[in-house]
This record gives structure tokens, C-alpha cells and sequence, in this order.
């Protein structure tokens, strides 16, 4: 039976880090999505493109996302995936975003009216809001979440209600944050990660 992983960065992030999961998944083969902007619309047409590219040479599809990268995942409609494996998966775009203008000093009026507001690498959209207001999420693949107790992008609340409500199981490192980049906690992904493949 021939598999692949489908590897969705998070914001900041490459198609290249796909190159580390190789070896921890050798019975898959592995195929990194990469995107620059991070207009939903935009990021969600190119994983969907990747996907009919190589979804006909495989039996199995599955999808590895990173952060912001498992929002944009949820958002592909009409393809068949597996299983996802979600590393610190933002739940929640839109409260996700209005935190980040409130930071930011950004109203929602401020917004409307400029259509884009730059603020040094941060890039905020008024479409990109009206987007996600407009395409709740509705993700029905079985999927499997690695959450650092420490996560400041997705609190535990949001947490629970979302693997309530969805086909979805919670592995919870503790001491772990949003961000898996220490070499316990990258250990930690990787055991997590051949766990969850070989159920």
C-alpha cells in the first residue's frame, strides 16, 4: 500500500522542514506544501492543487500540519485525507486574528476602511477576516493533536471544545510550548509522530 504525508507549514515556516520528518515516517512518502502568502483562499487552493497532483499514485493520503498550517488544512474541501496529525494547530482563525490587531492597536473599523494595515512583517486583511467569517470550519478526518501545555496561540479551553466536537484525540506535552524546536520537545514530536502512524 503506497502512503504519503502531505506536510503544511506554519507561518514563518518552509515546505523544506518536511526533509526532518523523512526518516521518522520511512514507510511514507512525504511532500511538503509551500506558500508565502497567508491569504486562507490562496493557501487552501495550493494544498488542494498538491493534493490532485499526488493523490492518484497513492492508496492513502494523510496530512502533517504545522500551527497556522492546520487552519488552512481544515479549510480543503472535496479530498480525501486519512488522517491528519495537527502540531499546535491554531483552532480558532478568527479569535486568532482579532488578538493580533488588538496587539497591534488595530480596530475592526480601522481595517474596513484600509482594506490592508502592514505592520513590520505583520500584514493584517480585512478580506482575510470577512474570509474567515464567512467558511466556518467543518473537518470531519480523524485527526490527532500534539498541544504544548504552555501554548499561548490556542488556550486549553478552545482545545477541549474543538476535540469534543470533532473526530479528534489530544496529546498534551507538558512543559511543551506552541513552538516544538527544543530537542526534548522535537524528541517528543517525533516519538508522538510514529505513534499516532502506527495505530
Amino acid at each position: 500500500m503506497k502512503k504519503v504525508i502531505l506536510y503544511v507549514h506554519g507561518k514563518g515556516g518552509s515546505a523544506a522542514e518536511a526533509e526532518r520528518f523523512k526518516r521518522v515516517c520511512p514507510d511514507y512518502d512525504i511532500v511538503g506544501i509551500d506558500y508565502k502568502e497567508y491569504l486562507p483562499w490562496v493557501v487552501e487552493k495550493q494544498i488542494k492543487d498538491v493534493y490532485e497532483q499526488v493523490s492518484p499514485q497513492y492508496d492513502q493520503v494523510l496530512i502533517l500540519a504545522n500551527s497556522i498550517g492546520s487552519y488552512f488544512s481544515m479549510l480543503t474541501k472535496d479530498i480525501t485525507i486519512t488522517k491528519a496529525l495537527f502540531i499546535s494547530p491554531l483552532l480558532n482563525m478568527e479569535q486568532y486574528l482579532l488578538t493580533s490587531m488588538k496587539k497591534n492597536n488595530i480596530t475592526e473599523a480601522e481595517l474596513r476602511d484600509k482594506g490592508e494595515i502592514v505592520i513590520g512583517q505583520e500584514k493584517f486583511s480585512w478580506q482575510s477576516l470577512q474570509y474567515v467569517r464567512d467558511n466556518p470550519l467543518d473537518w470531519q478526518v480523524p485527526t490527532e493533536i500534539l498541544y504544548g501545555e504552555h501554548d499561548d496561540h490556542t488556550s486549553k479551553s478552545l482545545l477541549k471544545s474543538f476535540v469534543e466536537n470533532h473526530n479528534a484525540n489530544v496529546t498534551v506535552m507538558k512543559d511543551g510550548q506552541h513552538r516544538f524546536h527544543t530537542r526534548p520537545q522535537l524528541a517528543f514530536l517525533d516519538n508522538w509522530l510514529q505513534e499516532k502512524l502506527n495505530k
